[in-house]
């Protein structure tokens, strides 16, 4: 099963066909341009112009460099990291120099020094592939399992503490089901005891989902429904752990614990292209109170999985929140990785 250790915060070669790393490659070189020009111009007006003309070159570079190196990720990945960053230079000092001839020879700019183009180039490269090691440090297997381990923890207690509630509740009154219930809560043990850095399938994590709610529902009878809405999708992909779980757990405790006649969770999971999508609804109190406290009550596990949803994929992932007069809905957008890179 893959896990944080092979994802690509971790590598200091950058993932280019990552979204979040593309969009730092393109705002960094777009705010040296910008800069250079500043440096280039008298006024205002003429620094305009000068960030129009160098951007008219820079982009087309920028766009289909980016493009090579998406192409040739897992090829650069397996060289050693100083070679793999001279490559990179290499590249983008050729695609430079190819693109500089071409808009000479369309007399789009008027001829200068290639080399300092080439050297400028490379200048900038060189930053941003030293930006990436840096951060790559920063975001290093042993420091990012660490996190993890410690958002995992800020949800374990709670998690358990309910579930072995609704235990203790089945006890005198119904022993059959509590020692029926003991073995789902083993199981439930089991699943918060895993590495946090270690991915599970989404089969996993549904039966996860299941095994809480059918301890809920002993604790809450008939004023628990769920409405299980899944398509026909792979079931081995791999996801982060206890990203169902305690949304689960925020949907019984604000949505349907207050509501005397209780409601209905629906979970909505399906896939999108090369996206899968994650959808959790349930009732809230009709008065904006109500709504304002659940919102509340919240914030805390959806900072959590927003944090840990950054470690596993950067902004490649995201979280949304909807509150409607009687409904509050999670939503979570992840990509499909059947394996990691």
């Amino acid at each position: 099963m893959a896990s944080i250790r092979h994802f690509p915060a971790t590598h200091p070669l950058p993932d280019w066909r990552n979204f979040g790393v593309m969009l730092r490659v393109l705002l960094g070189v777009n705010a040296l341009a910008a800069l250079a020009a500043l440096l280039l111009a008298n006024d205002l007006p003429g620094w305009k112009a000068h960030y129009i003309d160098l951007a008219s070159l820079v982009e087309p570079l920028l766009l289909f460099g980016l493009g090579v190196l998406a192409l040739l990720r897992n090829l650069l990945w397996r060289l050693p990291l100083r070679l793999g960053q001279m490559c990179v230079l290499v590249i983008f000092g050729a695609l430079a120099q190819l693109l500089l001839q071409g808009a000479w020879s369309l007399n789009l700019f008027e001829a200068a020094s290639p080399w300092r183009f080439l050297l400028l180039t490379w200048a900038t490269t060189g930053l941003l592939l030293g930006y990436f090691e840096l951060r790559s440090r920063a975001f290093s297997p042993a420091q990012a399992e660490a996190r993890l381990a410690a958002l995992n923890a800020r949800i374990r207690p709670h998690f358990l503490f309910n579930s072995l509630n609704a235990v203790l509740s089945l006890i005198r009154a119904r022993p059959s089901q509590a020692e029926a219930a003991l073995e789902s809560l083993s199981d439930l043990f089991r699943a918060a005891m895993r590495d946090p850095a270690e991915l599970v399938s989404l089969a996993d994590e549904i039966d996860l989902g299941r095994q809480y709610l059918e301890l809920e529902y002993l604790r809450l009878g008939e004023r628990l429904a769920v409405d299980w809405q899944i398509d026909n999708i792979p079931l081995d992909l791999p996801i982060p752990p206890l990203m169902l779980q305690p949304l689960l757990e925020n949907a019984v405790y604000h949505g349907i614990e207050p509501a005397p006649v209780g409601g209905t969770i629906v979970i909505a999971i399906d896939q999108r292209a090369d996206e899968l999508h994650i959808r959790i609804a349930n009732p809230v109190l009709s008065n904006s109170t109500g709504a304002g406290m659940h919102a509340a009550g919240n914030h805390m596990a959806l900072a959590n999985i927003r944090e840990r949803l950054a470690l596993y994929y950067d902004l490649e992932a995201r979280l949304e929140t909807e509150v409607a007069e009687n409904r509050y809905e999670v939503r979570i957008v992840l990509p499909c990785r059947r394996k990691s890179p």
